[in-house]
């Protein structure tokens, strides 16, 4: 059943500023830049003052979803532009133990399990990850960057033909976006 109108209005802070050319959202706040396309052809994104309007007319209910979707994405872009994104996650070595470091854009796991070959992964850019003690943290400004590192190191540590009850050893998030996950 078609709706007449869906809108959904996002207030954007003093401190960000913001424009919007066809589907192209930019934001511009303290943190830093954040440039995001949001591709539709019945759903309109516009800006008012210091509100960004998502609409949709004559709206089915995809794209009622889409509204929603896009609003949660510019509320993110928002948090990311004025306080940024931050994960954390947590060194557990109980066998041996492991080495992390950051060096030339990418993350290294050495001595992982005994392993002679260092795990690397090279790092988005625009996201900055430092180690202290047992603990690492990913920080940035997109939230999709930031996630996707944090969940990339993670796996970089998946333990694959040992028992996951006795080898618990890696890296974990424990920390997203300032909600704990344990």
């Amino acid at each position: 059943m078609k709706q007449k109108t869906i809108t959904a209005e996002i207030e954007l802070p003093k401190d960000v500023t913001a424009t919007v050319i066809k589907n192209n959202v930019t934001l511009k706040g303290k943190k830093g830049e954040v440039v995001r396309h949001l591709p539709s052809k019945k759903v309109q994104i516009m800006l008012e003052g210091n509100i960004i309007k998502v609409e949709a007319k004559n709206a089915s209910k995809n794209e009622k979803t889409i509204v929603g979707s896009f609003e949660s994405h510019i509320k993110n872009m928002v948090k990311g532009c004025t306080e940024g994104h931050e994960y954390e996650l947590k060194i557990a070595s109980l066998h041996f133990p492991m080495n992390v470091s950051v060096a030339k854009g990418q993350f290294i796991i050495k001595n992982f399990l005994g392993e002679k070959i260092p795990r690397v992964f090279n790092l988005i850019k625009g996201v900055n990850v430092k180690v202290e003690g047992d603990k690492v943290y990913v920080d940035g400004n997109k939230l999709e960057d930031v996630s996707q590192t944090a969940a990339s190191i993670e796996q970089l540590t998946r333990i694959r033909n040992r028992d996951t009850r006795i080898f618990q050893d890696g890296i974990y998030i424990i920390v997203k976006d300032g909600k704990s996950i344990m």
